[in-house]
């Protein structure tokens, strides 16, 4: 079990599985999204994830067909990517106040990332998503 919350507190959100990999997600919209390089974030399955306060300041943004995300209303913390196309929730990996073990990670959309970003890992890098 892993527990996370927006960067105020007023949003807490629970996931009952085990976080298997992690994407770092370099698409222009995960970019602008977090205001950041690029986006982390740790898919899992639906049914897993709840939200176990605060649920009610949840905002949700259709961004592309088949994509939601969602942030925090009052403090604007993203919090999740919910792909109904392949039904995963992307879990934003910077709102886990739990610990996470060592997991396989990966670059996703490289071709997208920022000009000004130099990625300077051994990670994998896939210009698609994976």
């Amino acid at each position: 079990m892993l527990e996370g919350s927006c960067l105020c507190g007023a949003v807490r959100y629970r996931i009952d599985h085990a976080v298997e990999e992690v994407t770092h997600c370099h698409c222009s919209m995960c970019r602008k999204a977090h205001g950041a390089a690029f986006a982390s974030y740790a898919g899992v399955p639906p049914a897993a994830f709840r939200f176990t306060r605060g649920e009610e300041l949840v905002v949700r943004y259709p961004s592309s067909p088949g994509v939601t995300r969602t942030f925090c209303g009052r403090c604007g913390a993203t919090l999740q990517f919910i792909d109904e196309r392949i039904g995963e929730i992307g879990v934003a990996l910077g709102t886990l106040d739990s610990p996470l073990s060592a997991v396989r990670q990966a670059h996703i959309f490289v071709d997208s990332r920022a000009d000004w970003y130099r990625i300077q890992d051994d990670l994998p890098q896939h210009s698609g998503d994976i």
